[in-house]
């Protein structure tokens, strides 16, 4: 061991390590992931400013610096808040869950069949699928289930008058991770028959990258709102390729096509 540095050292090390990857982990499951981003983006033209003696762009960074350290507070407020939160209650040193090819398969077959059999039976419904933009803000304002997908949880959310069946569920990770969510309501002027299920929907797919799965209760029908878009009157077939193209890292083989949706 070179000198100098005692077992004591390289503890210390390895937990401050652990506690910045777990935090790092934390900040994921939300949108300051991507004010970070920006942040690093400003610190490097700052640096390399610094370095090629560029006089005028490193005296307006220097003037923002301090700005900056301060503001950083106020705008990472709720999710430092959360983390400490999250530290009271132990969940900072939860493992996180990795979800393979056939839990993504399984999901989506429960998350499909549960729409088909709600909208047979003109039940409404609004299930958002969490990708590389964590909602975790989103996840707040509802309450928290961590529960292993099927569709006999999701058609019982959403089964009047349930209390959480008026808002969102979120799902990520291959878990049910929270249920009677509020969500931003999109600006856009959609038909006049699409009612708040589906302006949620837009407006989750417009500030993140998550896809949204919305049944009507009025016409029965399945919509997905991805990208700001709104795609209407799917069958479960076009639901699930639909699905499984946008949430599946790789395409892998669709449900036969024999199954049924019961």
């Amino acid at each position: 061991m070179p000198k100098g540095i005692s077992i004591l050292d390289i503890v210390d090390i390895l937990l401050v390590a652990a506690f910045l990857y777990k935090l790092f982990a934390t900040l994921r499951d939300t949108r300051a992931v991507v004010l970070l981003r920006g942040l690093a983006v400003i610190l490097v033209i700052g640096a390399v400013s610094h370095y090629l003696r560029l006089q005028t762009i490193s005296w307006l960074f220097e003037q923002t610096l301090t700005v900056l350290l301060v503001s950083l507070p106020i705008v990472f407020y709720p999710e430092l808040r959360r983390a400490l939160e999250q530290i009271g209650r132990g969940e900072l040193l939860r493992s996180t869950r990795n979800t393979t090819r056939e839990a993504q398969t399984h999901l989506i077959r429960e998350v499909v069949r549960a729409a088909s059999n709600m909208a047979k039976k003109s039940i409404g419904a609004l299930i958002v699928f969490q990708r590389e933009l964590r909602l975790g803000e989103y996840l707040e304002t509802g309450v928290r289930l961590d529960a292993q997908p099927s569709r006999e949880l999701l058609q019982n959310i959403f089964l009047p008058p349930a209390p959480l069946h008026d808002g969102a569920v979120i799902i990520g990770q291959g878990r049910v991770l929270a249920a009677g969510c509020v969500l931003p309501l999109t600006r856009q002027q959609l038909s006049s028959n699409l009612g708040t299920r589906h302006r949620a929907a837009v407006g989750i797919s417009e500030v993140s990258d998550a896809v949204a799965v919305v049944v009507s209760e009025e016409t029965g029908t399945i919509s997905l709102a991805v990208g700001g878009t709104l795609e209407r009157s799917l069958s479960g077939e076009e639901l699930e390729e639909r699905l499984v193209e946008l949430l599946s890292p790789t395409k892998h083989p669709f449900l036969r096509k024999n199954e049924g949706w019961a």
